[in-house]
């Protein structure tokens, strides 16, 4: 089992940063992909960025790229995901997830049923 704990989540005015981390336990080895997902109110889950623990290589959805960083530490069994120039459009629950395939499609479809684990969220407000 793998357990993702969430935090970092807070308001912040559009044009700001937050940094989000995500804590992992348990059979983490057996993770080959991890990523963050967010849900706005009345909206489907979608794929932020993801990124294959094995060798590093990143994915971002377009609305995100050039703002969003994705990156892990895994020596402190860390996923974190940096954001600036934070829109209002970010508003959402952000989610880790963790995933056990390494078929690097997962990262770039960024697809929630590919992924096996996930945290309880966190909330990113982001006023105009």
């Amino acid at each position: 089992q793998v357990q993702l704990v969430e935090s970092g989540g807070g308001s912040v005015q559009a044009g700001g940063s937050l940094n989000l981390t995500c804590a992992t336990f348990g059979y983490t080895y057996s993770t080959n992909f991890m990523g963050w997902f967010r849900q706005a109110p009345g909206k489907e889950r979608e794929g932020v960025a993801t990124i294959y623990t094995r060798g590093g290589n990143t994915y971002y959805a377009d609305s995100v790229k050039g703002r969003f960083t994705i990156s892990q530490d895994s020596a402190q069994h860390a996923l974190y995901l940096h954001m600036n120039s934070l829109r209002p459009e970010d508003t959402a629950v952000y989610y880790c997830a963790a995933a056990g395939s390494d078929n690097l499609w997962i990262g770039y479809s960024m697809q929630s049923a590919d992924f096996q684990y996930w945290g309880q969220g966190t909330q990113v407000t982001v006023s105009s």
